[in-house]
């Protein structure tokens, strides 16, 4: 196993791992363990290069720094990012992934993402300790994922509707995934209208059915008819080519690192399209694995209860959004800011 350490400004630690035995190429980014140690989760992706890999891994541990310090939690922000084919997953690849993750000390933490599982999670928990998620404990993120994104949900059609009453709304969900397919049905049986899109058809399909919804092409989604559009794929959908194709007043998902610049949220508000800040509405599921970390072990209903500060975050930022005419990203910055900078200048008085 060759691990590489990368001087990347502006980052703590961002190694590459190598190794040939079980095939694995991966790399771990540590933003920031101001507030805590790093913890953010382990995606398996099919990139096309190491340099888009890179790209994706940089801004997704940027985005778990700023989800931790939103939501309260004694966490810094990090990400690990495995190049391979999520159908040629092996036990090997993710115990060699765990000894990676061991390599950290523990200032790294993770967790299941996309295409791994709480199944590769105990591989990866058989090297190192440092890996929540597990079986037995919280279990699998999805649900409380989902579940946190439907709690800022009620806090954005306050915000725009002066009531969280889903009656009757039509909402563009892209990605029906293990979260998205969760999330499309909490707003249904709530009177909301789905239309659903994945690149995979049959989830799209299974999503509708089980809602009573539509479908339409992954190519159709940014630009139907809707109240509320829901990115539950990948990040960068909202961007300068879809924005001006948007026809919801809310955009509000479950996806990482939703607008691929940081432009894109001073066009959304110029748009008048709300943006719920994806870090702030999706960390459901980091709030619910940060409660295998605490002392007194690991409460559901503590967890849930904690994903009630979900609400009460978005409200503030959007008053923060309003009151200093900032559009919502960088009034959500702002607001992590806040503990983050806090907690810099107690270690440096």
């Amino acid at each position: 196993m060759e691990i590489t350490d990368l001087n990347i400004d502006g980052y703590e630690s961002v190694k590459r791992c190598i190794d040939t035995q079980s095939g694995l190429h991966a790399i771990i980014a540590v933003h920031s363990t101001v507030l805590g140690p790093a913890l953010g989760g382990m995606r398996l992706w099919h990139y096309e290069s190491e340099k888009e890999a890179m790209f994706d891994v940089l801004r997704l541990a940027q985005g778990m720094t700023y989800k931790a310090s939103c939501a309260g939690l004694a966490l810094g922000g990090g990400k690990s990012v495995i190049l391979g084919n999520p159908a040629k997953k092996t036990p090997e690849l993710f115990r060699a992934m765990g000894s990676f993750v061991e390599s950290f000390g523990g200032s790294y933490i993770t967790a299941e993402d996309v295409n791994t599982k709480v199944e590769d999670m105990a591989e990866v928990n058989s090297r190192t300790k440092h890996c929540v998620g597990l079986a037995g404990k919280s279990g699998n993120p999805s649900p409380k994922t989902a579940w946190g994104c439907f709690v800022g949900l009620r806090a954005a059609l306050e915000e725009v509707y002066g009531s969280d009453d889903l009656t009757g709304k039509v909402v563009a969900l892209e990605g029906a995934g293990s979260v998205g397919a969760i999330y499309a049905k909490l707003m249904a049986d709530r009177g909301a209208k789905i239309i659903a899109a994945d690149i995979r058809e049959e989830s799209a399909r299974a999503v509708a059915e089980e809602c009573g919804g539509t479908i339409v092409s992954p190519n159709e989604i940014r630009s139907v008819d809707c109240d509320i559009y829901a990115p539950c794929a990948l990040g960068g959908s909202v961007n300068k080519e879809t924005i001006p194709g948007l026809k919801g007043k809310i955009v509000c998902g479950a996806a990482n690192n939703q607008l691929l610049d940081a432009d894109d949220g001073h066009a959304l508000r110029e748009r008048g399209i709300l943006y719920a800040p994806d870090y702030v509405v999706n960390a459901g599921g980091l709030i619910n694995v940060y409660n295998e970390l605490v002392t007194e072990g690991y409460n559901e209903q503590v967890a849930m209860d904690m994903m009630e500060k979900i609400y009460t975050n978005l409200k503030e930022i959007f008053a923060i959004a309003r009151d200093q005419g900032l559009c919502t990203s960088d009034a959500a910055d702002r607001f992590g800011d806040l503990r983050i900078n806090a907690a810099l200048e107690a270690m440096q008085a």
